[in-house]
């Protein structure tokens, strides 16, 4: 039988090694979930390649780790790029996503993602290593992502001299992108010294809520983020007896934090046309704005949650051009 109209507009086109790539990165969270609400730790983590830091310059960025609190395991990579000539570099602290149970700052596809950030920004990038969950639950994540940011701002010498704190951008995407905002919104409300955020970017940002939106019905099954993974997901990650309307997940619904009184950063929002979160992704830029705060949205129709990662696309090139005119033009506003 002829597959119909409407059933092809829903599978974007997709290079075969990134379908292939997004075929087995679902098929691994699939196979490392269980009944019992526990992962399959062990096959994720022989499964995720991982890459060591190194200090001698690859792709001119440079790179080690820094460890805050080995009792949690919380460390960072710090990306820093060889060629520049400039002597103040913006930081972006960078939070990877995998539904806050996948992956770390170690794994192949942030360690190459940050490493581009780092080169095509000219920016000192801090890519953080938080604790995951089911082992660890809300708030350890953004327990976590708030205590770099005061490791940072008490330790200023981690950093290259050409690091400046006082150009500070929080980024993620996914789970990372939640993160960010939820550490954006500690950041305001907690004074810090050294670190100044003048800038978000929220890539694909993972939220949800109780309800189901058009786009998720629309979009179910779509790879990486289908609503059976998701909501299994969100029962590991919240408190025992919370609904997804938690100020965690629906962080634009009723129990929403107010951030209109608050110093919140200039946002820049990305969202895919076959990412089924796309349509909660676009009411937190309308949040934002309803707020009473900056905000951009930008909207790539053709592609799936997560496309920045493959590097065979050429939309994930442009979006960290779009990412590098944003922390341009914050920059010359701060001048």
């Amino acid at each position: 039988m002829p597959k119909s109209k409407s059933s092809e507009t829903q599978r974007p086109s997709l290079p075969w090694k990134t379908r292939l790539s997004v075929s087995f990165l679902s098929a691994l969270t699939d196979a490392a979930r269980r009944s019992d609400g526990t992962v399959n730790r062990r096959l994720l983590n022989f499964l995720d390649r991982k890459i060591s830091a190194n200090p001698t310059p690859i792709n001119g960025v440079k790179s080690s780790d820094i460890t805050v609190d080995p009792t949690r395991n919380l460390w960072f990579r710090l990306f820093i790029p060889t060629t520049t000539t400039s002597t103040s570099l913006p930081v972006v602290v960078f939070f990877h996503g995998g539904g806050f149970t996948y992956l770390s700052a170690a794994s192949f596809a942030y360690d190459a993602v940050c490493r581009r950030f780092s080169r095509r920004i000219s920016a000192v990038v801090v890519s953080v290593n938080y604790r995951l969950c089911p082992e660890y639950r809300y708030p350890s994540q953004y327990d976590d992502g708030f205590d770099v940011l005061k490791f940072l701002d008490e330790n200023r010498d981690v950093l290259p001299q050409i690091a400046d704190l006082s150009k500070c951008f929080l980024a993620g995407d996914s789970a990372g992108a939640n993160l960010a905002h939820h550490v954006a919104v500690r950041a305001c409300r907690e004074r810090l010294r050294e670190v100044k955020i003048i800038g978000l970017v929220s890539i694909q940002p993972w939220f949800g809520g109780e309800e189901r939106t058009e786009s998720e019905i629309r979009l179910e099954g779509a790879p990486l983020v289908s609503v059976a993974r998701t909501d299994w997901i969100w029962k590991l990650f919240l408190p025992d007896g919370s609904d997804r309307d938690h100020e965690a997940v629906n962080v634009s619904g009723p129990n929403a934090i107010d951030i209109s009184g608050l110093d919140y950063p200039d946002t820049l929002v990305f969202v895919g046309g076959f990412d089924p979160l796309q349509d909660w992704q676009k009411r937190y830029y309308e949040w934002i704005r309803k707020s009473g705060k900056e905000a951009e949205l930008i909207e790539y129709p053709n592609m799936i949650h997560a496309f920045y990662v493959f590097p065979d696309l050429p939309e994930a090139s442009q979006l960290i051009s779009q990412v590098t005119d944003f922390v341009a033009k914050r920059l010359s506003n701060v001048k």
